[in-house]
């Protein structure tokens, strides 16, 4: 998979492409913020003046290690020192470290980063990126970089809030790439349990554990040839995170109680709501990893940084659920669509666009109703006895639809509130398994806590 490629988009559409082979930064130590470039020829570190780079930590040999280049990142080689090389704590002579590892001569801590170099690419022309649409400039950059970036294999890392079109984009990069014709595998991190997830990752052997009637093959597997979805990656345990690192690096994975790694050809597509950033700094996410997904970083923007982008929107889901109807928007529904929040971004958008299709029978978008059922429209959220009111206007099932997806909504947003936004102690506390709970969030649109 690619390493010298990567860049990274803010919701500004600024982008920082890693490129080249890194650095050594010196993170403990006598030379701490000193950096160190890894170019495309060996280098030595030690104390003494015959070392390419001189180090002050007295407990550096004068010679003490070799950097040179490698495939899958920079090799390093202790050279003879007194005191020894270590990474993890482990005495090594000769190992290879990816983006984000650390290793430890004498006193001093080197960290093995990228390199990050700003960039500020041109809109693209095109208001489409296949199924997504925008005018906004900010979704115009971003269209052209993963149009760019669609041609290779590098990793992609998707970073927005909830149903800002993460997985769209993810199979739009599919499409757009050279495994067009194989798989694409959307697996969701955050809905299998912990005690599970490997297994479903990489699959199992007969036997491996109770309940292992047969072989099975997991999300890699079937993905081979083609591209995998991690949705919701900031949701892995820290105990499966080395087993992906690993899985990455080898290009190989191993399943369950297996006894050797078959090899695999997927390209790696990740998202999550959370800041990865962030939960590395929060030792919640391993930063080697973090480098290893965020071979490119996109920042999704939320509806409301893009609202101009509103009437195209609404015009194109208006055509996907009325088809050719001679469908009208007003201004005056435009305006209201433009004063609310859009937690849900623009998943909910395309709910209510939906739900107002089904209840208009003329010319004209009836988005009265469809608008009351939103959290923060009208009075606000539909109350209990809101949620009771049955409009017999209507026809059965579309009252019956109407009913039952207020109180949907209703219940689900009060049970996540007294659980201060807690996915897994709300999903306790409604009887509901944690897989479903989270599945009715997105339905409706709705956002859980970054900490659940």
């Amino acid at each position: 998979m690619e390493k010298s490629a990567t860049r990274v988009i803010d919701v500004n559409a600024a982008i920082v492409r890693q490129h080249g082979r890194g650095r050594l930064l010196v993170v403990k130590g006598k030379d701490r913020g000193e950096s160190i470039a890894v170019g495309d020829h060996p280098i030595t570190l030690g104390s003494g003046s015959g070392s390419d780079v001189l180090l002050s930590d007295p407990t550096v040999s004068r010679r003490h290690l070799g950097v040179s280049p490698g495939e899958d990142g920079v090799i390093v080689r202790d050279l003879g020192s007194t005191n020894g090389s270590f990474v993890q704590g482990a005495r090594f002579q000769e190992l290879t470290l990816g983006f984000g590892a650390e290793v430890t001569i004498g006193h001093t801590v080197l960290k093995y980063v990228p390199d990050e170099e700003a960039l500020d690419p041109m809109p693209a022309e095109e208001e489409a990126f296949g199924s997504l649409v925008g005018r906004d400039p900010k979704l115009r950059k971003l269209f052209r970089l993963l149009g760019d970036v669609a041609a290779s294999d590098a990793t992609v890392l998707l970073e927005g809030e909830t149903g800002t079109g993460k997985e769209l984009l993810a199979e739009e990069i599919h499409r757009h790439s050279t495994r067009r014709d194989g798989p694409f595998v959307v697996f969701d991190c955050g809905a299998v349990p912990s005690e599970l997830i490997e297994s479903a990752l990489f699959g199992h052997v007969r036997g491996a554990f109770t309940g292992a009637i047969s072989d099975r093959r997991g999300a890699f597997a079937e993905a081979d040839g083609g591209t995998i979805f991690l949705d919701e990656i900031g949701e892995l345990s820290t105990e499966v995170q080395p087993v992906l690192l690993r899985a990455l690096d080898k290009h190989a994975i191993r399943p369950v109680g297996g006894a050797s790694y078959e090899k695999v050809s997927v390209r790696v597509v990740a998202a999550t709501n959370r800041n990865l950033r962030n939960e590395t700094t929060a030792k919640r996410f391993r930063e080697d990893l973090y480098y290893r997904v965020a071979v490119v970083r996109v920042s999704v923007p939320a509806l409301r940084q893009r609202l101009d982008d509103l009437p195209l929107l609404v015009d194109h889901f208006v055509h996907q659920f009325c088809g050719d109807r001679p469908i009208r928007v007003s201004d005056q529904d435009l305006q209201l669509l433009k004063q609310h929040a859009w937690p849900g971004n623009v998943r909910e958008l395309r709910n209510v666009i939906e739900r107002a299709c089904a209840l208009s029978h003329d010319n004209r978008l009836d988005l009265d109703e469809a608008f009351e059922l939103l959290p923060g429209a009208g009075a606000g959220a539909p109350t209990g006895e809101q949620v009771t009111g049955v409009d017999i206007d209507l026809p059965f099932k579309l009252a019956k639809a109407r009913v039952i997806d207020a109180f949907e909504r209703a219940y689900i947003q009060g049970v996540l509130a007294r659980h201060k936004g807690n996915l897994s102690a709300a999903a306790r506390s409604a009887e509901v398994d944690r897989k479903h709970f989270r599945e009715l969030l997105r339905k409706h649109g709705l956002r859980e806590s970054p900490d659940s």
